[in-house]
């Protein structure tokens, strides 16, 4: 059975969304903790379940198996009771990657109907070596507060970002299969993603954003600059109960 890890927003607060988010490689629920603290705080549902574990020689059966999860994850949010919408989920890293190889298959749990996604590092199509916990640190983060989550916890599988997530998972995101709004997160100094694919990817879906967070590595929802990529999240959930009109528009400015 699936354990979740639930932040819940500022009693007396009307929910505004539901969001479940998928962690990456290597890491754990407990590495999305702050994350879900801070999104929870502006009334949002927020779910972390565990990563997705693939079988890449049998990725149908296991999509299937991660489709009935993430449906489950989101039922369970509101037993009882209607979900709250707008239904959004984030991935990470390889779990960006199955969250969109998922939503890119013409046939989903017929309670799993996300209004968007959020995909936060994806990676590039070749793995490269980490070396030393320390060397793989530098690529996930220079957040001194993230490292040290990293490090303590006894739960983080150690060297898997030297794991190489297959093309038949990453088609989904670059080959524009995905029909629902999505934005996406990189890191200008994330060494594990291919920032020219992104730059394609987000001009071939149909509703995209690309945001590149500036001396960010390759854990961009944690890494230095959390909470303005916090608030970009936050932003685009609340755009997106605008039915994708912004709330606010930049006139004049002096940066």
């Amino acid at each position: 059975m699936t354990d979740y890890s639930d932040y819940f927003g500022p009693e007396g607060l009307s929910v505004r969304g539901t969001v479940v988010v998928v962690p990456g490689r290597g890491e754990t629920r407990a590495t999305y903790a702050r994350f879900g603290r801070r999104l929870a705080a502006d009334a949002y549902r927020v779910r972390v379940i565990d990563a997705p574990v693939l079988d890449y020689a049998d990725l149908s059966t296991s999509l299937t198996a991660f489709g009935t999860q993430l449906a489950d994850a989101v039922e369970g949010t509101a037993p009882g009771d209607r979900v709250v919408q707008p239904v959004v989920l984030v991935g990470a890293d390889s779990g960006a990657a199955a969250v969109a190889a998922l939503l890119a298959r013409a046939e989903l749990p017929a309670t799993l109907r996300p209004d968007a996604l959020v995909l936060a590092g994806l990676p590039g199509r070749a793995a490269d070596a980490v070396g030393t916990w320390d060397d793989e640190l530098d690529v996930r983060t220079s957040c001194p507060a993230h490292r040290g989550t990293l490090t303590d916890d006894p739960g983080v599988r150690r060297g898997s970002l030297g794991n190489t997530v297959p093309d038949a998972v990453l088609n989904a995101v670059h080959g524009g299969a995905i029909d629902v709004p999505a934005l996406l997160l990189v890191g200008d100094a994330d060494p594990l993603a291919d920032h020219e694919a992104l730059a394609g990817a987000a001009k071939s879906l149909p509703r995209a954003r690309l945001s590149v967070v500036h001396g960010a590595h390759h854990d961009v929802l944690n890494d230095l600059q959390h909470r303005s990529v916090a608030a970009e999240v936050v932003s685009f959930l609340e755009t997106l109960r605008n039915e994708l009109r912004p709330l606010i528009t930049v006139r004049s400015s002096a940066w």
